[in-house]
């Protein structure tokens, strides 16, 4: 999978094995189900699937490594084996180990490979991409964020490059929803353009019917497709090369019209 210099945006699916995810929490718990809703999710065109067995929302309820990756195991596993890309949303290396075994070629880590000390061998060792997610474990209203992803991306290349990760195949995640005020959140959105530039990296964005609508635009979870597929079309036009989401059918749609209108020109 070629995320630099394509010029195109990926759409990622969300597949969530958990009981608890913010908005379809339990939903797709059962590999059956999950399986369903990731073949549902390719037929609409997703370009890969992000497949996650441990909330991550705010207050969850964190998820011994061994079962997690029985949470996964199926459901990757039978993915691959039907030629999906698979990226697997874990901080664990145990678990990214297993997944990578299985046939994953994304490892989705919100901590940036901070969390688990062998995560970054692990990406070593593999030609996996990686997603490095800035993160903070508390909120903080006066927070320099352009100085805060510096502190935290130049931690995380740092381990990458000590690790013998190839740059070309990390990305970064500016955070949207982790440990920011909602003016934060807005915020990560309007530099993720300045965020690409300043390391050189693809970029992948993810706003998802994050809690910031029900801030700004004060809709449920199950209202925020909108706002959502707005803020999602303004990434890419600041440079996100991957949007990850749950309606991939509206934003498949919404990224064809947005390349037909820019081909006009």
């Amino acid at each position: 999978m070629n995320l630099v210099g394509t010029g195109s945006v990926a759409v990622m699916g969300i597949v969530n094995v958990t009981p608890d995810s913010f908005s379809d929490g339990g939903r797709f718990l059962h590999p059956e189900a999950a399986l369903a809703h990731g073949r549902t999710l390719l037929a609409d065109g997703a370009d890969l699937l992000d497949v996650g067995a441990e909330s991550t929302r705010p207050g969850f309820e964190p998820v011994p490594a061994e079962e997690e990756w029985t949470r996964l195991s199926p459901v990757v596993g039978t993915l691959v084996a039907e030629g999906a890309v698979v990226s697997v949303d874990t901080t664990k290396a145990f678990v990214a180990k297993r997944a990578l075994e299985a046939g994953a070629a994304v490892i989705n880590d919100v901590w940036g490979l901070q969390a688990d000390p062998e995560m970054a061998s692990v990406l070593a060792d593999s030609n996996a991409v990686a997603v490095l997610m800035h993160n903070r474990h508390e909120v903080d209203a006066a927070l320099d964020l352009r100085a805060d992803w510096r502190r935290f991306f130049d931690c995380s290349l740092a381990l990458a490059e000590r690790a013998g990760m190839a740059r070309e195949r990390i990305v970064l995640d500016p955070g949207v929803g982790f440990g920011k005020t909602q003016a934060q959140n807005v915020e990560a959105v309007a530099r993720l353009g300045e965020l690409k530039s300043e390391y050189g990296l693809p970029v992948l964005l993810g706003v998802s019917r994050k809690s910031m609508f029900g801030y700004f635009l004060e809709r449920a979870a199950s209202e925020r497709l909108a706002g959502t597929l707005a803020t999602h079309l303004y990434g890419a036009d600041q440079g996100a090369a991957i949007l990850r989401v749950h309606d991939v059918r509206e934003h498949v749609d919404a990224l064809k019209m947005r390349r037909i209108l820019k081909d006009v020109r």
